[in-house]
């Protein structure tokens, strides 16, 4: 089954990732590469998102499309970036997403089809 891992920012972990030193910010980036390897048999694809002023939003549920700059959703925690990953259940999902080393939020959802 395939589930996509979104990788959920909150303004706490941005902050503290922005006060790390030099080094520090490394070893996090590091336990972020060590868990793509780790995982790089279930992951079939991944990628970081730019950051969320670089967003454009299409709103289709006022008549006419409304194009914005922004993400303009509700809410202050932003999606930073996405892993697709194939296993047998939602059980294995969860294990590997427990293991996420960075942002503090991971949201599974199954893929449809």
């Amino acid at each position: 089954m395939k589930y996509v891992l979104m990788f959920v920012d909150t303004p706490q972990f941005a902050a503290d990732l922005a006060a790390m030193d030099e080094p520090e910010r490394n070893r996090a980036y590091a336990r972020v590469q060590q868990w793509f390897a780790d995982h790089h048999d279930t992951i079939t694809h991944h990628t970081y998102l730019m950051p969320p002023e670089t967003a454009t939003t299409l709103r289709l549920d006022r008549g006419e499309p409304l194009i914005s700059d922004g993400p303009f959703v509700e809410g202050k925690e932003i999606i930073s970036g996405y892993a697709e990953i194939e296993v047998a259940d939602l059980d294995e999902a969860l294990r590997i997403a427990r293991s996420w080393p960075a942002c503090p939020v991971v949201e599974i959802r199954p893929i449809a089809g």
